[in-house]
């Protein structure tokens, strides 16, 4: 360890910048930030310094060594690389923390790169090795990291006291704390229901650990259209946190890699005339589960409400009065129509868009034509690979020429992924020639002329 990772407390303490460039000027930031009264020494003022203005002390000339007097911290951040090296040497002989910029050689402290969610705050260095590794790291971290960690960590900090005068041992503190920081009372927090986190943190320490256990909650996730990398960051986190998921067919093994290891896997997979599992069954589970304390992931490919039955769900949680939330996705028509350069709107071709599902309910495809047979619109279709020749035909019938753009997308998002292009009248037959197989999504209209173009994923 080549630096010892500490935290300064510099609330109105003095300390000394010199350099009025925007290097400086980001260091001022910092400073202030953390509640610092910051003295500038510079001849000039870079734009972003003058900003600053009215909340520093600016002395408009060079560096003298009595500008050390009083100071509990110094930047050094010029181009004069002498004078930043006589900063540091006479700001080591007194002694006082000094940072160098670019030149950890020379400093006594370094200025990380900064995760805050206040009061909590993370830092993450290289020890000067190489500042953009840190940035590329902290960018990371600050995904994993979600805002609402700070409201959880002040929620928290009302209760220590409170926790401490109840709980008297240590270990059983512990205890509680590691359940609240990693169960639903944190979760709520997380979702943005502050007040009921609150209510429920009260309740667990009013003698009642058995609420607190007690409470599960269902997570209604979408997946997306299959490329992971195109998750939500509350989708992420709450795949690490689910102690049972429920999948769908359309959920990709790359995204289904993302959930706790040790998570229990259930497969509720529907394919056409051959469902594992009936979708009422599906919404008692979830009631089960979420009863037996647990948390629940009903992991649904895409959105959860487009054509994801999720409405369905989240009504039998309601009337249950089972704790859920909801974490929308990609829709498939969005990832598909992105990766196949397929822009779903465009002003020379389409004023508007449609999506509809190519089965109903009761397995016909008897969808409402004359709207979706209006010139300069996109269509996109759901499900319609077993019914593409009778919604093609139907089209034409109701009036849009054959000769209409039309593009089937196989596996769209993910490496498998395919296209297959034509019109309405010839594209059944390409798809048949070609055994395209599901999952699919059609897309009709104009814009489909832009995919040679537009096109720019690389599928293998």
């Amino acid at each position: 360890m080549d630096f010892l990772p500490v935290f300064l407390d510099v609330k109105g303490r003095p300390c000394l910048v010199v350099g009025g460039g925007e290097v400086a000027a980001r260091k001022v930031s910092l400073l202030l930030k953390a509640g610092a009264k910051v003295t500038v020494v510079a001849p000039d003022l870079a734009e972003g310094m003058k900003e600053l203005c009215d909340r520093i002390t600016h002395a408009p000339r060079a560096f003298a060594e009595e500008d050390l007097s009083g100071c509990d911290l110094v930047i050094t951040a010029t181009d004069d690389m002498v004078l930043n090296a006589r900063v540091a040497e006479l700001a080591r002989a007194r002694p006082i923390p000094v940072n160098v910029v670019d030149r950890p050689d020379r400093c006594s402290f370094i200025m990380p790169s900064i995760i805050d969610r206040s009061p909590v705050v993370a830092a993450v260095s290289t020890g000067g090795a190489s500042p953009v590794l840190a940035r590329l790291i902290r960018t990371r971290l600050e995904s994993l990291i979600p805002p609402a960690y700070g409201r959880l960590a002040t929620l928290v900090e009302g209760f220590r006291q409170k926790v401490k005068e109840r709980l008297k041992s240590p270990m059983a503190r512990r205890l509680f704390w590691e359940r609240v920081l990693d169960g639903p009372i944190a979760e709520m927090v997380l979702a943005g229901r502050d007040k009921a986190a609150r209510n429920a943190l009260a309740a667990a320490l009013d003698d009642e650990p058995s609420r607190l256990n007690s409470l599960g909650e269902v997570y209604l996730v979408g997946a997306g259209p299959g490329d992971p990398d195109l998750l939500t960051l509350r989708a992420l986190r709450l795949m690490q946190q689910a102690d049972v998921v429920i999948y769908d067919r359309l959920v990709s093994g790359a995204v289904l890699e993302l959930t706790r290891r040790d998570a229990e896997h259930i497969y509720a997979g529907k394919e056409r005339d051959m469902h594992s599992m009936q979708q009422d069954d599906i919404n008692q589970q979830l009631v089960r589960l979420a009863k037996e304390g647990k948390r629940v992931m009903r992991l649904k490919g895409g959105d959860p409400f487009i054509f994801g039955r999720g409405g369905e769900e989240i009504d039998t949680l309601a009337r249950e009065g089972i704790p859920f939330q909801v974490v929308p996705g990609i829709t498939a028509a969005l990832g598909c129509a992105a990766y196949s350069g397929i822009p779903l709107t465009h002003r020379d071709f389409a004023h508007s868009c449609v999506f509809v599902t190519g089965h109903l309910k009761d397995g016909t495809v008897n969808l409402d034509w004359q709207l979706l047979a209006r010139p300069q619109q996109t269509v996109v279709i759901y499900m319609g690979l077993i019914g593409l020749p009778i919604i093609c035909r139907e089209l034409i019938k109701h009036g849009l020429p054959g000769y209409t753009p039309a593009a089937l997308v196989q596996q769209g998002t993910t490496q498998q992924q395919r296209i297959f292009k034509g019109t309405l009248k010839s594209l059944p037959g390409i798809v048949k020639r070609e055994k395209a197989r599901a999952p699919t999504l059609t897309i009709i209209g104009e814009v489909v002329k832009l995919h040679e173009k537009l096109e720019w994923f690389e599928s293998h």
